[in-house]
């Protein structure tokens, strides 16, 4: 599975891409057939006082890609969000290809 982190005007530092691998990582578990994974970090500059942080994950698995987007206070936290929501569509996708 290969990972591409792209950090939207600004740098992601080594603390967050580091957290970002482990909990993609993780994803293996579910469905082992991950051939692809894009992050895209970007700062939601609708509200000038506090920015929100959001993350899209997509995942391009056989035949189809998987796609969450969460937006939080802090990117750590839109990254569980958004892991846990691919985890979800993984399980759900991997018992329909069972049932093919």
């Amino acid at each position: 599975m290969r990972v591409q982190i792209q950090a939207v005007e600004f740098t992601a530092g080594q603390h967050l891409i580091e957290f970002i691998n482990k909990k993609i990582g993780k994803l293996d578990q579910y469905f082992d057939k991950i051939i692809d994974v894009q992050v895209f970090l970007r700062l939601d500059k609708k509200n000038s006082s506090v920015k929100d942080k959001v993350v899209t994950i997509k995942m391009k698995v056989p035949n189809n890609q998987v796609v969450a987007t969460e937006v939080s206070k802090n990117f750590e936290k839109a990254v569980d969000l958004s892991v846990d929501s691919l985890r979800r569509q993984l399980k759900r996708y991997k018992g329909k290809m069972r049932g093919q």
